[in-house]
């Protein structure tokens, strides 16, 4: 097997045999922020490709490994996608959270951490390259898991794939690919939906958003027969907690001050704590402007 670069919480191979070419995800076991659900995952998968959402052929999971068919395609570039990509990756999630499939894992949420203040003073003795901006930041990222903890999710709640980013998705005969299914589970419908659309229509950092391709996403659900929720901070609360507990994930790796023998490499873990230090305010200040996109 060979090792694929990426891969911000597991690892991943590539091993090509006379039978074709596959992909093996190691997953981390050793300080996952939540449980995998790997049977019901693999059952979610199965029915979704049988009912031919474009996504890689799952082949087996277990014993911490994921493998599927290997499919080629082209990543996604850090930009607002093109309109028709948006609005079919609307129709993909209606024809996913259509499917009947059963699942026993229970709720996928992980508590909202409080604990920001002592983080940034570990940071500033540990010498972390990003612990001046954590400091500078505490009560900030205190308001955020607030927010997160507090708002109001209207429903309702579907099973679903609730990792639609441009980094688990491939352009492929300019049609999108679906990928990195392991964080199924069920979610607050316009949890998804907004982070889906706001992923999309944006590219790095948060001062270009395209409205229309926001839109695009919204007006494909609808279209593949997806009923849209109403309108409220709800439908960034997933992204915005998300974002916040893998900010403090990788926080808490890079102050181990050794890399872990699964998930991200230490540079990668870094790299990923000083964004959400920096991006995570810049977003919850946004959440106005985020909310006149769903008018």
């Amino acid at each position: 097997m060979v090792r694929v670069d990426g891969g911000f919480a597991n690892r991943m191979y590539r091993l090509d045999t006379d039978q074709g070419s596959f992909a093996v995800k190691e997953l981390n076991l050793v300080d996952r922020r939540s449980a995998y659900h790997l049977e019901d995952v693999f059952r979610l998968e199965r029915a979704a490709f049988a009912a031919g959402i474009p996504m890689p052929e799952p082949v087996s999971a277990g014993d911490g490994t994921l493998v599927h068919r290997w499919v080629e395609g082209e990543k996604l570039p850090e930009a607002p996608v093109p309109a028709a990509y948006g609005f079919e990756v609307g129709e993909i999630l209606a024809r996913l959270h259509a499917l009947d499939v059963e699942w026993t894992g229970g709720v996928s949420e992980e508590p909202v951490a409080r604990d920001w203040a002592e983080l940034a003073e570990r940071a500033t003795a540990t010498g972390q390259p990003w612990a001046d901006e954590l400091a500078s930041q505490v009560e900030t990222f205190l308001a955020i898991a607030r927010f997160v903890d507090t708002c109001e999710r209207p429903g309702p709640v579907v099973l679903t794939h609730r990792d639609i980013q441009p980094w688990n998705l491939l352009v492929r005969d300019g049609r999108p690919v679906v990928l990195d299914w392991e964080l199924s589970g069920t979610l607050d419908l316009a949890g998804e939906l907004g982070s889906t659309a706001l992923s999309l229509a944006k590219g790095p950092g948060f001062d270009g958003i395209e409205p229309a391709i926001f839109r695009s996403v919204l007006d494909g659900y609808v279209a593949g027969g997806g009923v849209l929720p109403p309108p409220g901070p709800s439908w960034f609360v997933f992204l915005i907690g998300g974002w916040l507990g893998f900010t403090r994930w990788n926080i808490l790796r890079c102050l181990a001050g050794a890399e872990a023998s699964t998930g991200p490499d230490l540079a990668l873990s870094h790299e990923s704590a000083r964004d959400g230090v920096r991006g995570l305010p810049d977003l919850f200040g946004r959440l106005p402007e985020l909310e006149a996109l769903l008018g």
